[in-house]
């Protein structure tokens, strides 16, 4: 007889049901990244509540923050609440604390994953009764915290072509508008710590103190740019360093030699996506050629011609690797979602060479139909203020309507562009042109 179940939401003194239990947990299991915060939230009803939920790793270039709950704090939360809480414990995986966060002083408890680093942050926790079988609430946050933060290292690490395309364009939006904030605020401070220099104001302490402000401002503008590409750039020797790491176990475990030829050690930075792809190209490169009857030695290097990150892989096999086999159509997926050419050359007898080109900038997008969206006009107009990095405020003044009515578009923006933040509209915008169009 086949089993059937029906799932309800949880009240606020339900205790969650065996089955409903896995079935949280299978979701959360097999998570797109974009849903991944609001499944742990979700999963962990109603043993634990909160009003907002976040999730702070560096894993993820594009999208070092995933958020759940209450808008409101949501979406104030920043990147450097998130970090100097991480760094407020540098010895604990599991603290509670009164903190700043979203601006607001506020009840959190904070859980760390040691292999990642990565960190959970739940804001105004409150434990329910006992989840399944009377077990422990915070044991059962522990294991599904766990899980989540390795299904978002899983995620990362396989490098998937809708990860590439959707880290390359919400990093080059960020690092856009960080940019472009920072240039604009730094011309204003260097102009008033000019004129405070300048010894034109009398009063000598309001001069001095004013000078005080605007300079630790600027210093702090200028940390927060160095901060911001610093999340989505990774040096080449750390990225290859962490490529060495990742082969060692296949070394280690096999009779193949593994060869790393080190990049230059004053190579350009690298794209987060872009370090990312390359380090799971190489990884199933290597477990492809491995495959082969009495392979030796496999060799891998790096390099940087300025554009572009020149992977070159070689085995000294019998050269039965070719464009078809399974692994080599889905490597060739990745480097295409990132605009970047494999080449492979097998010769029978002499092995194999694989040369990947990949592309350190996102390629100017030409602008294309966006029609399949269905924007409305008020709506296309608004996307493309949105994009340009204006907020509620200037958007409705721009347009001479009201902030509630922009909140209504954007909403409906939402919808029918399928993203769940303005920062994803805005890259896809960008992705598709929209703005070159403008």
């Amino acid at each position: 007889m086949a089993m059937t179940h029906t799932t309800t939401s949880a009240g606020p003194g339900d205790r969650l049901a065996p089955w409903d239990l896995l079935e949280k947990v299978s979701l959360l299991a097999t998570s797109p990244l974009l849903e991944i915060a609001p499944r742990l939230q979700s999963a962990l009803l109603p043993a634990i509540r909160c009003s907002a939920l976040l999730i702070f790793t560096e894993d993820c270039t594009g999208r070092p923050q995933k958020k759940a709950g209450d808008e409101s704090i949501t979406s104030k939360a920043s990147v450097e609440e998130l970090e100097r809480i991480r760094r407020s414990h540098p010895e604990q995986v599991r603290w509670r604390a009164t903190d700043l966060i979203a601006g607001s002083q506020r009840e959190i408890l904070v859980l760390r994953y040691l292999p990642s680093n990565a960190l959970l942050v739940l804001v105004d926790p409150a434990f329910g009764e006992a989840p399944v079988n009377h077990a422990d609430s915070r044991d059962l946050l522990d294991y599904l915290w766990d899980l989540t933060a390795a299904r978002i290292r899983e995620k990362v690490a396989d490098a998937p072509p809708s990860y590439l395309r959707e880290s390359r364009a919400v990093s080059a939006e960020r690092t856009r508008v960080t940019t472009e904030l920072v240039d604009q605020f730094s011309a204003s401070l260097d102009a008033l710590l000019a004129t405070l220099r300048s010894g034109q104001i009398a009063d000598a302490p309001a001069r001095q103190k004013a000078t005080e402000w605007a300079a630790n401002t600027l210093v702090g503008l200028r940390t927060l740019d160095d901060r911001t590409n610093g999340l989505v750039e990774e040096p080449v020797g750390t990225a290859f360093s962490r490529l060495r790491d990742d082969l060692r176990p296949l070394s280690e475990a096999g009779e193949v030699e593994l060869q790393f030829i080190e990049p230059p050690a004053d190579g350009r930075a690298l794209p987060g996506e872009v370090a990312h792809a390359a380090r799971s190209i190489i990884r199933g490169l290597a477990m492809a050629m491995m495959e082969q009857p009495q392979i030796q030695r496999i060799r891998t290097q790096w390099d940087c011609d300025g554009k572009n990150l020149l992977i070159n892989v070689r085995d000294d096999g019998f050269g039965t690797l070719d464009h078809q086999a399974p692994v080599v159509q889905r490597l060739q997926r990745q480097v295409q979602a990132l605009k970047g050419t494999l080449n492979l050359s097998a010769i029978a007898g002499w092995g194999t060479e694989v040369a990947v080109a990949l592309p350190l900038d996102a390629p100017r997008s030409s602008a294309v139909d966006v029609a399949h969206w269905k924007l409305a006009t008020r709506e296309f107009e608004v996307l493309k203020l949105l994009a340009s990095g204006q907020g509620n405020r200037a958007i409705a003044a721009e347009l001479r309507i009201s902030e509630n009515t922009v909140k209504f578009h954007i909403r409906n923006l939402f919808k029918k562009l399928d993203v769940h933040s303005r920062a994803e509209a805005a890259a896809l915008a960008h992705s598709r042109g929209l703005m070159d169009a403008s």
